[in-house]
């Protein structure tokens, strides 16, 4: 068991050691460590030791007690630790000093270093405020206590901050390998400050015949400029509060102490001048002088009020007030200031009002029907007319105060605000052309704010024609009864069926689409109405069940299955769509007849798992676009899966040409959410799509009360050392591979990389394919296996998905003859009658048992609720994918909370790319409530940095 210590810049390794926790050490002499290897350099360590000996390590499994341990001087090898060249694997110490290099090369990465003279030597060192001090706090508590052996060493977060120190001048010195100058090399007998900026980037940092004096006046300006940078990051920070003015129109920024921890409390300067205490601050009035003079930097104007005794604000006029609030806050703030602003800041704003009114006569709402329309200026709520506007233009001052509110007004606001009261009268509009006016949203520089519109159209924009709606009353021909969020779901699918609008049901699996969309046919065909067919386009693994669930809660609809070889054509075909009311095919069907279906005259088109037309370029897609209906409706509890495209192109179905062109919406939308997390995009994106999309989440108890909790957890598991040998040689082998290939080449590279890497975190079997044997070569296996025993004798069933049959089929009969349980196999190469023998033998037997499942072949359309726990053993990679899988078992019908445990390789691309699901997860919900094709196009360090293994993999 390899350990190191930081000793002086080296790392120090030896064959055992222990923790400290111990209250006294021993003074004797020093004894050689009785397991050291031979080494020309050693340390000297307090270890924890008993008579006989040091105390062996914890991680090396040795079975000794020691009653009365003490610390005692041991001397140490200390000798270069290169894990390529050790075959040893790495203890807590190592593992913690890998972290810590991860953390000094992301500070050299974001620039938080500064660099300083260390006696006579040219040095980087950490910047450490915010977030990066809290982090080294974290650490410092984390280290493991043998990192402090060394007799000389103190504290933790002494340790800790030279080790990082010296990580962040080497990481820095590779990461600037040119001269930081390009003029002459400066010799021995140049200024001080020429020779050390050179070595900034030399090999060797020593400095030859530094004058004392010279190195003075360096160190003293270098230690002021780390001081102004490192001084923000303690428990009481200076703030600054921008004040509006009052009768005399003098603007006030106003100082004083904040704590950082405590909100609430603080102390203007006024106080602080007047001898106010300050909880944890010695003296209050030299923190705060201090913070004003290192804020001149990045607040000019600051100077005028130091040049006061006691400085407690500064008056400015509005341009002043307008540059605080536009360029000084935000950089005071980003470095650590606090920062207080009025409360209309960023809420009040210049903006447009539509209005719309409907035409008189009886209610009707189509995407061609005619309505009055009028766009006015507004601030807030309140419209301004055009003598207002006539005087904002004549002040010419970026703050104006309009009907009692301030608001920020540039001159691109106040141009756009000119052309619109130009274009201002009353028109008609079709409420198609309304409809886009609101997708829109306005011009950047002035947004559409509101939306008033009355009648139908009214109900439609508002967003929550859901909720304002009355539920419409379960179906009298319905065998069963609707839950009342599914009477909701269906009056608004009535109600945009009766404008002939298209819509999205984004409802959370499990929740009842199916069962609501046949409602809705039922509905419709109440008194003795016989509209035209309904055409629903589905996966193939999906046609059973929809016509399972049409004969189980819609009997009286008559039903056709149109695929297979036998399938009609031609004439027989539009016999068979006229006498029936559900025609049922599926995507490859629908591409393939796209000339017989498309004559048809359908009363309304339905993409089930309408993430298969996700992609708008597809062929399948573009089929079922070219498909006439009165209207169309697309199912998916995932309308976002990767990219806002898909949005994009499901809506383009559902109401063609209602976002506009695809490039535009991705200017207006999808680059700005996606690349900078916009704020006012997403809102205009929600406000556009929202009254076309419904979303409900089953774990919204408004939604659904009657179903239980779903556990997610994250099981972190460890590499063995054939595993890390192995995903070593594998990224060594493929990363010469991808920078040597381009295009299509390079992506096909890039995500062979991520299956063998994915393979070796599964097990060295996987990859190799020998068929060795499984046992004690994987730390998922042994994760999965202690899993598997524990939910098994509790008498639970449980769901294990992977995406890989071969691995399924190696994981099957082992498993099997561990856990001496039925341990039931579901794949694609399977026959329907044998799938449907499984899942009824699972679902009915009494007996705890597992259920291993492929994904791609389970993971749509199957109903699995007698398991109460589900184990993603390897990832997809999107999120939607996985949790689909996840609902056959956390759907309707099941009684008890569900535990998803999703299996991650510590330490490998697994825990990153974890990350990043993260982050694709939260742009998905931010906006509208396959596979890993997305990491291919990252760049060759994105990758190498994906594919590293850290120390903490291997356990």
């Amino acid at each position: 068991m390899l350990h190191a210590i930081w000793a002086g810049g080296r790392l120090a390794s030896w064959a055992e050691d222990g923790t400290l926790p111990f209250i006294t050490h021993s003074r004797a002499e020093v004894r050689d460590h009785p397991f050291a290897v031979p080494a020309a350099e050693s340390v000297v360590l307090l270890l924890p030791s008993s008579a006989r000996g040091p105390v062996p390590s914890p991680e090396l499994g040795a079975d000794v007690t020691v009653r009365n341990p003490r610390l005692a001087r041991w001397r140490v090898p200390i000798m270069p630790y290169a894990p390529e060249g050790i075959d040893a694997i790495p203890g807590p110490s190592v593992r913690y000093f890998g972290i810590v290099g991860d953390f000094a090369r992301d500070l050299v990465r974001r620039g938080r270093i500064l660099p300083w003279l260390a006696t006579d030597e040219a040095r980087w060192r950490p910047v450490l405020t915010g977030a990066d001090a809290a982090r080294f706090r974290e650490l410092a508590e984390a280290m493991p206590p043998v990192c402090r052996a060394v007799e000389e060493e103190g504290r933790s977060s002494e340790v800790l901050l030279g080790a990082l120190t010296e990580l962040v001048d080497s990481t820095a010195r590779k990461a600037f390998p040119e001269r930081l100058i390009g003029a002459y090399r400066p010799g021995r007998k140049s200024a001080l400050a020429d020779r050390w900026l050179l070595a900034l980037t030399d090999a060797n940092p020593r400095l030859d015949e530094v004058e004392p004096v010279e190195a003075f006046y360096l160190s003293r300006a270098l230690n002021g400029w780390f001081e102004a940078a490192q001084g923000l990051g303690g428990p009481v920070v200076v703030e600054f509060r921008l004040v509006e003015p009052e009768a005399d129109g003098q603007w006030l920024v106003e100082f004083g102490l904040r704590s950082a921890d405590e909100p609430d409390l603080r102390a203007t300067a006024a106080e602080v001048w007047a001898g106010a205490e300050f909880p944890g601050v010695s003296d209050p009035q030299e923190l705060l002088r201090a913070g004003l003079r290192r804020a001149v930097r990045l607040y000019p104007d600051l100077d005028r009020a130091l040049r006061m005794r006691r400085p407690d604000r500064l008056a400015v006029d509005t341009r002043g007030a307008f540059a605080f609030l536009r360029h000084s806050a935000p950089l005071l703030e980003a470095a650590g200031y606090g920062v207080v602003l009025p409360s209309w800041v960023g809420r009040t704003r210049l903006g447009l009002k539509m209005t719309t009114r409907s035409r008189p006569g009886p209610p009707n709402l189509g995407l061609r029907e005619l309505v009055d329309f009028r766009m006015d200026l507004a601030v807030g709520d309140q419209v301004i007319d055009e003598a207002e506007l006539a005087e904002l233009a004549r002040l010419k001052v970026p703050l104006v105060r309009v009907r009692g509110e301030w608001v920020e007004l540039d001159d691109r606001q106040l141009k756009a605000a000119l052309r619109a009261v130009e274009d201002r009268r009353v028109v008609e509009l079709t409420v198609g052309d309304v409809i886009r006016e609101v997708v829109l949203g306005g011009a950047e520089e002035l947004p559409l704010v509101e939306v008033d519109a009355d009648g139908l159209l009214g109900d439609l924009l508002s967003g929550e024609t859901e909720r304002r709606l009355r539920p419409v009353p379960t179906p009298a021909t319905l065998n069963g009864v609707l839950r009342p969020y599914q009477e909701r779901g269906l009056a608004w699918l009535g109600f945009l069926s009766g404008l002939g609008l298209g819509g999205i049901l984004a409802d959370d699996m499990g929740l009842g689409k199916t069962i609501i969309t046949l409602s809705l046919m039922l509905a419709e065909r109440e008194d003795g109405a016989t509209p035209p067919a309904t055409l629903l386009v589905c996966p193939m693994s999906l046609i059973n069940n929809w016509q399972k669930e049409a004969a189980r809660f819609a009997p009286s609809l008559r039903v056709y299955i149109h695929h297979g070889g036998s399938r009609h054509r031609n004439a027989e075909l539009a016999d068979a769509i006229r006498a029936a009311d559900l025609v049922i095919t599926t995507y490859g069907t629908a591409l393939r007849d796209l000339p017989s279906l498309a004559r048809q005259g359908w009363e309304r088109v339905v993409c089930d798992e309408a993430q298969a037309i996700k992609n708008s370029a597809t062929r399948q897609a573009q089929a079922v676009r070219q498909i006439r209906a009165r209207t169309k409706l697309a199912l998916t509890g995932t309308p976002v899966e990767n990219h806002l495209s898909e949005l994009w192109s499901i809506m383009e179905f559902c109401n063609p040409g209602l976002l506009g062109p695809a490039r535009a919406f991705r200017t207006r939308y999808q680059d700005p959410i996606e690349s900078r997390r916009d704020d006012n995009a997403m809102r205009g994106l929600r406000r556009a799509t929202g009254p076309f999309v419904l979303r409900r989440l089953k774990t919204d108890k408004t939604i659904i009360s009657d179903l239980p909790d779903k556990l997610e957890m994250k099981v972190w598991c460890t590499l063995t050392p054939e595993q890390a040998r192995l995903y070593q040689a594998v990224v060594a082998d493929m990363m010469g591979r991808i920078e040597s290939s381009e295009g299509i080449e390079r992506r096909g590279n890039v995500l062979a990389t991520m299956t063998r890497l994915k393979q070796v975190c599964n097990h060295p079997a996987h990859l190799l394919k020998d068929g060795s044997r499984l046992d004690g070569r994987s730390g998922k296996l042994a994760r999965l296996e202690e899993m598997a025993e524990e939910i098994l004798e509790e008498g639970d069933k449980a769901l294990v998905f992977t995406q890989y049959a071969e691995f399924g089929t190696m994981l099957q009969p082992y498993l099997e003859s561990k856990l001496d349980r039925p341990v039931l196999w579901l794949h694609g190469g399977l026959s329907k009658r044998r799938r449907d023998e499984l899942v009824e033998r699972f679902q009915r037997d009494d007996e705890p048992m597992i259920f291993l499942l492929s994904l791609k072949a389970a993971g749509v359309g199957l109903n699995l609720t007698a398991a109460n726990h589900v184990v993603h053993i390897d990832r997809w990679w999107n999120p939607a994918v996985e949790n689909q899988a996840t609902d056959r078992a956390f759907r309707i019908g099941q009684t008890r909370n569900v535990q998803v445990r999703k299996f991650i390789c510590v330490g490998t691309l697994e825990e990153r790319v974890d990350e990043m699901i993260e982050r694709k997860l939260a742009l998905a919900e931010s906006v509208v409530g396959g596979g890993e094709d997305w990491l291919a196009d990252l760049s060759a360090d994105q990758l190498r940095d994906l594919f590293r293994l850290s120390p903490e993999a291997v356990r």
